[in-house]
This record gives C-alpha cells, structure tokens and sequence, in this order.
C-alpha cells in the first residue's frame, strides 16, 4: 500500500508535509507505521495549484528518500492546495507513468488501495473510456483507470457523485463477471478550488486517512498516517466517509455508492 498526504488552506511550503515533519511523507517512504508495508520506495510524486488553472506536477521512480532534487523542491514551493504521494506497488511497473498524482486538465488524482482480481476487470473498464480520456491513459495502473472513469463519469459536475458511480461500476462489473468483489479506495482528488477524498472499502478494510488543522487559520491536512506524534490533534476519518476541504473548511458526509452495492455490502 502506499501513502499520501494533501493540504488546502493558506499557502504553505510543500516542505511542511513532505519533509520538515519527525514522520513526514519522505520519512513514511521507508519507514510507515500504519501499512501493511513499511517501505514505499517504488516512486513518488507531487502536484500543487499555483498561478494557473492547471496542476505543476514532479514525479520520478526513486525512492523519495534518495531523490536529490525533492526536498530542495518542497523547501521552495508555495501552495495552498497540494498533493503528495509515495507509491508501493501492488501492480504496474516501476515507471514514471504509473507514479501519482495523475493529472488530467485542472483535476489531480492520487490513490492507496487496490482493486482485486484487476487484470480480469480491466479491459471491460477501459472500454467506457470515451477516445480523448483513452488517449490519455499513459500507465498500467487500476489508479490511472479510476481517475479517467470518474472524469467519464462526471468529476467536473459532481466529484463525489462521479467516484460513487465509478465505484459501483467497478462492483457491479466484478460481480457480473463472477470475480470476488474487491475495492479498497483511500484517495484524494482536486480541481485546484476544492480538496476532496474518499475512505471506502468493500470488505470494510480501506486504508487509513486522517484529517488534521494546519497552516494558518482554517488550513487542514489529510494523511494516511499521522505526521506527527500529538494524537490528539489528528482525526481518523471512519470507513465509508468523504471529505471536502473548500473555503468553509472540512466537511465530513457519508460516502455513498448504488443502494443495491450497499445493500449487498451490509450483508457480507
């Protein structure tokens, strides 16, 4: 599993999540403590809001311990919407196509989790792509896919709502196609205005998120584990929960996908 962090708030150095902190991003890479790993050395990247529209984005296949440019990047950068990403792959290659974030336009994506039984669902899952969003697939990953299927779906009119139907797609195909119904989806996604992400799992097992104030007023941060050790500044955010950080702050609903996925999944 990997790890990730993201912030929205007044601007803040990418240093501040990715490694200034005694349990920072590039610390996690090869030391996380809340993962089935502890070591997430199979690339890394950032994506950050700026002075356009558009996401800059950094990504490479070392470790993010022992990439030389990363840390003098995050002690100069300024953002105050951005996304951080360590990658353990559980499948695609090491190459710098399947490194999150996935950027598309204004939308950045980045993902920890894992879809079973993939290599059975993906070519059923590539064909609902439209052309443009096809062509635009570069790596190999169920990550990539994910993000394209919700930009197919409507990320730009319903973020939320375009996950869910992307989520319940993927169920719904996997059972069709008589495969063990497997989703684990942790991810946080924006379009350069709003920080959103998604707790979700299908087995109930997704991976961990946490939410914590940071920056100036009004600032938050979401992490697969905490950056730090003051536990009492760090909210575990329940299975089953989105989150949107916008200019009213954080904002915590129930995460919903099709009533009849649900309704199977309160029986398993």
């Amino acid at each position: 599993m990997c790890r990730w962090a993201a912030y929205r708030g007044e601007p803040i150095y990418l240093e501040d999540l990715v490694s200034s902190p005694a349990h920072s991003l590039i610390e996690q890479s090869h030391c996380a403590t809340r993962a089935k790993t502890a070591t997430n050395g199979d690339g890394f990247g950032i994506a950050w809001y700026g002075d356009h529209p558009e996401p800059g984005r950094y990504r490479d296949i070392l470790p993010a311990w022992s990439d030389c440019n990363l840390k003098s990047i995050a002690r100069q950068i300024r953002s105050p919407l951005f996304l951080a990403h360590v990658r353990a792959a559980t499948g695609g290659g090491t190459r710098r196509d399947n490194c999150h974030p996935f950027v598309h336009g204004r939308w950045s994506f980045m993902h920890n989790g894992q879809i079973g039984g993939f290599e059975h669902l993906r070519r059923p899952m590539e064909a609902m792509l439209d052309d443009a969003l096809y062509t635009a697939r570069t790596g190999t990953t169920d990550s990539e896919l994910l993000f394209l299927m919700a930009l197919q779906f409507g990320l730009d009119r319903d973020p939320l709502g375009a996950m869910a139907e992307t989520l319940s797609f993927v169920e719904r195909l996997a059972a069709h196609m008589k495969h063990e119904v497997l989703v684990r989806f942790t991810a946080a996604f924006s379009d350069g205005i709003d920080l959103y992400a998604v707790r979700y799992a299908s087995d109930r097992f997704a991976p961990t998120l946490y939410a914590a104030p940071m920056g100036p007023q009004g600032g938050y941060c979401l992490v697969s584990e905490p950056l730090n050790d003051d536990d009492d500044a760090w909210v575990e955010i329940p299975e089953g929960t989105a989150v949107v950080l916008g200019e009213n702050g954080i904002d915590m609903r129930i995460f919903h996908l099709d009533p009849e996925i649900e309704a199977k999944r309160a029986l398993r």
